[in-house]
């Protein structure tokens, strides 16, 4: 694998003619390989935003380097290296400027002066790749919330992105339309291999990734497995990220004398543990 976004001792500050102040990104350091999925996660004020915001060029540091495909982010190659990411923010409805679904994933393709015919074909590859095919002329305020960032996804996908950004992307909608928008990106991984960072507070959607990166304060404060950070337990609730529903239940059932051969992550695993230790029994 080779290695597709990295920052270098990134510091940022929002107020750097302060002395006092305190950076908003201090001294930062990891990479991501290509076709990897990376959950960055912190609590509000962390410094994940700022991240990606570092990471698309819409601020630069004040100190170390951003680089993408090896090669360190800067005005001269800003749109450049931009071409390369697709974003998907917090609120859809936000991200919306066409008419019906079909016109909205053009929208950017357009702007980016791709001929007609092959304009076409994209943005039905793109909406069949999300499952939204039987949607494309529909106006786009009337679909559910998972429709429309599938949708913001497909206008993403559309423009060949080496990279995908999920920037809080499931944090306004319903569970339904989190686990579709979920299960999307887990298909289009297997299908062709797409880098997903994802920009969350939920540690759930952390459990899918690769690797985790936790912030605290604008410092990484651990990196690792999602196994590894969520043995981290009650420091993860100190510095105010709520652990997974089944993480939670595990403890509270090994507390009650209930066998299980660990503290689980996911619903699936508590499941097979009871089963089994109440099966051996």
């Amino acid at each position: 694998m080779s290695e597709i976004l990295s920052l270098h001792q990134v510091t940022f500050s929002y107020t750097p003619e302060v002395a006092e102040s305190r950076n908003a990104v201090d001294d930062v350091n990891f990479a991501i390989q290509e076709g990897e999925w990376i959950a960055i996660v912190g609590h509000n004020g962390s410094g994940k935003s700022t991240i990606a915001k570092l990471m698309n060029g819409l601020l630069f540091p004040q100190q170390g380097e951003v680089r993408i495909l090896g090669k360190p982010l800067n005005e001269d190659n800003l749109w450049q290296s931009r071409s390369q990411m697709g974003m998907v923010f917090q609120n859809p409805d936000n991200q919306f400027v066409g008419a019906t679904v079909q016109d909205d994933v053009a929208f950017a393709l357009e702007n980016n002066g791709i001929p007609f015919e092959e304009m076409v074909t994209r943005v039905h590859q793109a909406l069949a790749q999300v499952n939204m095919s039987d949607f494309m002329n529909h106006e786009p305020h009337h679909l559910s919330g998972g429709q429309k960032q599938r949708v913001a996804i497909a206008g993403a996908l559309a423009l060949k992105p080496k990279l995908l950004i999920l920037d809080e992307a499931t944090s306004m909608l319903d569970p339904q339309g989190r686990m579709e928008v979920l299960q999307t990106v887990q298909a289009l991984r297997a299908e062709i291999g797409l880098t997903v960072i994802s920009i969350t507070h939920d540690l759930e959607e952390a459990m899918l990734a690769n690797r985790v990166l936790f912030m605290n304060d604008g410092k990484k404060f651990a990196e690792g497995l999602p196994s590894e950070i969520f043995s981290l337990g009650d420091k993860l609730v100190e510095l105010g990220l709520d652990l997974p529903f089944a993480w939670k239940l595990s403890k509270l059932l090994q507390q009650e004398g209930v066998p299980l051969l660990g503290q689980h992550i996911t619903e699936e695993e508590l499941v097979n543990d009871l089963w089994t230790s109440n099966f051996n029994k």
